[in-house]
């Protein structure tokens, strides 16, 4: 029987771990792979305390930690599913069954997609959700950007150097995202932006070269070499829609204390409701939620 198992190895997932080895506390840490969105970033230049970074060495430094902190994490573990037996909870996974008295979840988001023919058949060959992970792919390409977010307007930032063109798809009246990201994308002569409109197909032969657009009503075709879409993130949380509380784009409902709708459960990160996608956010959803684990525990004894 564990104190606590935290489910994730983001930054939400590492930030409880670290607290609850500073504890002593009897846990374990599982996680289908270390990193979350790390993987995914680009420059980050707004964690408190670090004036520049990147995905990679930031993912680096939080290893360290776990290792300073004798933490061993069960990777390549997939959780499938959670259940309460009596006051403790069993968590079951693609390898074995745990026992422990709280949970915490920090399982994250994945990207969502278009779902148009053509995503799924050129996925990898030329269709990405990771400007960071592949754009050099595209050096010297055309490549298209479907999304008027921040991700999207990130990604047109970060292959402002490396692509020939760079369209940008959004399906909006008008971008919507940072100012300063806006103005940058806006001023880039190599960039066109295209509101309104939407992707309707993806096409190619072996790989991606071109997309349907659909605006007005009217039909257009694009050549490119690349499909970058950035439209938003989708959580992790398909294994507990018949125990928690979700809302309807499927967070775990939770309060101001990281708590959800079955006590002894909380949750942190991407994966929990009023969530913005930011690290710093994730990083303290993290520490409450083990905190308050271990608050928790503490009444019970």
């Amino acid at each position: 029987m564990h104190e606590t198992i935290i489910i994730g190895g983001g930054i939400a997932g590492d930030t409880a771990a670290i607290y609850a080895a500073r504890k002593k506390m009897d846990f374990l840490m599982i996680a289908k792979e270390l990193g979350g969105q790390f993987f995914e970033s680009g420059e980050i230049t707004n964690y408190p305390g670090i004036v520049k970074t990147d995905g990679e060495n930031f993912s680096e430094s939080f290893e360290d930690q776990l290792e300073a902190n004798g933490i061993e994490p069960r990777t390549g573990e997939e959780v499938t599913k959670l259940e309460k037996t009596g006051e403790s909870f069993k968590v079951v996974t693609d390898k074995g069954t745990y026992e422990t008295a709280t949970v915490i979840i920090a399982t994250g988001s994945r990207p969502r997609k278009l779902e148009v023919p053509g995503e799924d058949e050129f996925a990898k060959k030329g269709v990405t959700y990771c400007s960071v992970c592949d754009g050099p792919l595209f050096s010297g390409k055309d490549v298209v950007i479907a999304g008027g977010g921040n991700s999207a307007l990130e990604a047109v930032d970060f292959m402002r150097e490396i692509a020939e063109k760079i369209t940008l798809v959004n399906n909006a009246e008008q971008l919507n995202g940072h100012e300063y990201l806006i103005d940058k994308a806006e001023s880039l002569e190599k960039t066109e932006i295209i509101n309104s409109a939407e992707i309707v197909s993806i096409e190619g032969d072996k790989m991606v070269n071109a997309v349907r657009l659909k605006k007005d009503g009217q039909e257009s075709k694009i050549e490119t070499e690349g499909v970058i879409i950035e439209i938003g993130r989708k959580p992790n949380t398909d294994f507990l829609k018949d125990f928690l509380e979700l809302d309807e784009k499927g967070h775990i409902k939770i309060d101001c204390q990281g708590r959800t709708s079955v006590e002894g459960v909380f949750a942190a990160g991407d994966c929990a409701s009023g969530q913005e996608f930011q690290y710093v956010i994730a990083a303290g959803q993290g520490c409450m939620a083990l905190l308050k684990a271990a608050r928790y525990l503490a009444r019970r004894k």
